[in-house]
């Protein structure tokens, strides 16, 4: 856009608000909204330009954002705008009506001259419209704007009233995640006089707090990262302080392996302004504590970094991030060796006093502990789950004791003490205290496996009694939820039955389990006396959800790098599978098939048939008679299925999924000559009646793998 102003000037916006220490866990969160909100705010003022970067700052006393070329006017530019019907805005003698100056005054136009107003139209459909050129918005006013409406809209999960005194002395309530104390407005090297939070904007700010204390004052918004970095030991930059850690975290580790999980990495780099990494230890006689609790104490109690060999034995030194950089850090090692030491010893307490009490001794107590109030306790849920797994192990063909074994103490260490401190340990405790029970080992392993998968991409289990237990806990849990009448709608799923039916997908199709579906759910619908969820909790509608999920698990999946397209699912789904662990097989012929000359060929024929099946109110006969059989073109076709039948049969009966499309190119010529010589809908019912017979057959045997059909 060509501009008029000749006084616009481009340069460097930088807006710090210096706080009080923020909350850790959501500082990564604030600094990106900050950053964000202040430049949405000027680039919809035109303030920026096509080449203006942003970039964000976020320590634990302060958010900042720096934005490159920042005009301080933006260019003016043309308006036109319709103002009213030419005979409501002029009176009978010409002159301007109350409602056309009304509506001048609500534009900011009141002393425009009128007879610059534009007349465009004919007739009735004459109208005024305002042509002008409006004044582009000033810096200052749009960064004050900007500043209050992007404070306001923080994700601040919890905020803090305080007081803020005035230049006149008085009083003044404030509201913000943290007390704020002061707050740079830099346009370049002038200061802008913009205020938030009680406080006017300045070119100062502070350092870290112990190592560079003390006000500094900045000449330019572009010196903000160096001054910091270089004279007031802070690295400003939440991304470039978390990737610091992180390096400096794997230099200290040395040979060893360093845990570093995303959220842990995030929160100490939120702590801190200046990283310092320091080695501590502990007594390595807590190592025989399950390394789990000791690493699940460091890393949530104390903020540490746990290290393990290569073959993920853990040792008994860690490395703590420290605010502090010190030449003798002695102080700071031995004081958080002293603070972990309690932790440790607590765990190993815990740990010693569950191991004195057998889980099997501990089943009769979780009839105390409410799983629904229309599902009854944990124990009745357990009995539940039991029931479900021995009936999945029948089918199997699998160990049933063991499987309700596994059901019967598998939820058991939620009443330990260890789970109780920190119930992220669920399942994994239980596994410990199995095998000091003398367990059998598939039985204590089920006790961490059937909580298996957590989240999509987790692990599945190893072994059989687990993924025997996993699909029947997470049965159990679908279609009790289901039946009180809490299936998900919209994003709302508080019981993550999506997550759950995701898991039983996997679990069957993973582990190659040929066991059908609709009954799983019956087997497990079967297992709740109340019958309102019986009566709630309908196959049908549970299968679908299921299938649902399955739909897009398989959506992620490919051949050979191509994912799978919508009307590949489709088909493979669309024929409602009971059996659901060859799909990927099925989907994969489906491709190999979709590549042959004839294939679109036989899914147009095919639709053809299922749209005739589908219109047909009569009764079909099971099979069709030869004799019934007249024109050529039928016999031919019928003969053609009769001579290949027994090819389908087989390679169905053996998975071979390819073989068998393959043989269904033999049927594609002869259903072309069909549809050109047959008439379908003979007036004669033995005839028709007789054709619908073979079509029938015709869409069983080319279905069998998939619904050709939606690939046309």
């Amino acid at each position: 856009m060509s501009t008029s102003n000749s006084n616009l000037q481009s340069a460097s916006l930088l807006i710090e608000v210096f706080t009080e220490e923020l909350p850790p866990k959501s500082l990564r969160r604030l600094g990106d909204a900050f950053s964000e909100g202040i430049f949405a705010h000027l680039k919809s003022a035109n303030l920026t330009t096509d080449s203006s970067s942003v970039t964000s700052f976020a320590t634990p006393r302060r958010l900042a954002v720096q934005i490159s070329n920042v005009l301080n006017q933006a260019q003016d530019y043309p308006v036109r705008e319709k103002l009213l019907p030419t005979s409501i805005a002029y009176d009978a003698h010409g002159k301007a009506t109350p409602p056309l100056l009304k509506k001048l005054a609500t534009l900011g136009y009141a002393d425009i001259d009128l007879s610059t107003l534009e007349k465009s139209g004919e007739g009735k459909n004459e109208a005024l419209y305002l042509n002008v050129v409006a004044k582009g918005a000033a810096l200052e006013q749009t960064a004050q704007t900007a500043l209050e409406q992007t404070l306001s809209k923080l994700p601040i999960a919890k905020m803090m009233h305080y007081q803020v005194q005035q230049k006149d002395g008085q009083l003044a309530d404030v509201q913000f995640a943290r007390p704020a104390h002061r707050i740079i407005a830099l346009h370049g090297n002038n200061v802008l006089n913009i205020s938030a939070l009680g406080i006017g904007a300045s070119n100062r700010t502070e350092g870290h707090r112990f190592l560079a204390p003390g006000v500094l004052t900045l000449s330019s918004a572009d010196q903000y990262e160096d001054v910091l970095q270089n004279k007031a030991k802070v690295i400003p930059s939440f991304n470039k302080r978390r990737a610091q850690i992180e390096a400096a975290l794997l230099t200290a580790a040395g040979d060893d392996l360093v845990l570093m999980p995303d959220s842990l990495l995030d929160e100490v780099t939120a702590l801190v302004e200046w990283p310092s990494i320091y080695e501590c230890q502990f007594d390595e006689e807590f190592l025989e504590v399950p390394q789990e609790c000791l690493i699940l104490t460091m890393q949530t109690n104390q903020k540490y970094f746990a290290l393990t060999d290569k073959q993920g034995k853990l040792r008994n030194r860690f490395l703590i991030v420290s605010n502090i950089e010190t030449a003798n850090p002695n102080e700071i090692i031995s004081g958080n060796e002293r603070v972990v030491r309690p932790r440790l010893s607590d765990a190993r307490f815990f740990f010693q006093q569950d191991q004195k009490r057998p889980l099997a001794s501990r089943v009769a107590d979780l009839g105390k502990v409410v799983y629904h109030n229309q599902l009854g306790n944990q124990l009745d849920r357990t009995k539940r789950v039991q029931a479900i797994a021995t009936g999945i192990a029948q089918k199997l063909k699998a160990d049933e004791k063991l499987a309700n074994r596994a059901a019967e103490i598998a939820k058991t260490d939620l009443l330990t003490d260890m789970v109780g401190e920190f119930p992220e340990l669920q399942g994994i405790m239980g596994s410990y205290y199995a095998s000091h029970d003398g367990e059998n080992t598939e039985v204590a392993a089920a006790c961490s496996e059937h909580y298996m998968p957590r989240f999509a991409g987790d692990a599945l289990p190893k072994t059989q009694t687990g993924t025997i237990l996993a699909i029947a806990d997470k049965l159990e849990t679908l279609v009790g939820i289901w039946g009180v009448g809490l299936a998900p709608t919209g994003d709302k799923d508080p019981y993550a039955l999506r997550r759950h039916a995701l898991g039983i997908c996997r679990l069957l199709l993973e582990k190659n389990l040929s066991l059908s579906l609709p009954e799983l759910i019956e087997l497990a619908r079967v297992q709740f006396s109340q019958k309102d969820v019986q009566e709630k909790a309908k196959v049908a509608d549970i299968y679908e959800f299921i299938i649902d999920r399955m739909r897009a698990y398989l959506r992620d999946q490919s051949v050979s790098g191509k994912p799978f397209t919508s009307a590949e699912i489709d088909a493979v789904l669309g024929q409602s599978p009971s059996q659901i662990h060859d799909l990927i097989e099925r989907l994969t012929a489906l491709r190999e098939f979709n590549a042959l000359p004839q294939a679109a060929q036989l899914a147009a024929a095919n639709k053809r048939i299922s749209n005739i099946l589908k219109k047909t109110s009569t009764t079909i006969p099971a099979t069709c008679s030869s004799k019934l059989l007249q024109i050529p073109a039928e016999i031919a076709v019928n003969k053609a299925l009769e001579q290949i039948t027994s090819t389908l049969n087989a390679a169905y009966e053996k998975r071979q999924f390819v073989e068998l499309l393959k043989a269904l190119v033999a049927l594609s010529d002869p259903i072309d000559q069909f549809f050109a010589d047959v008439m379908v809908m003979d007036p004669n019912p033995e005839l028709r009646d007789n054709r619908l017979a073979l079509l029938q057959q015709l869409h069983q045997k080319m279905n069998l793998v998939a619904d050709l059909g939606k690939l046309a």
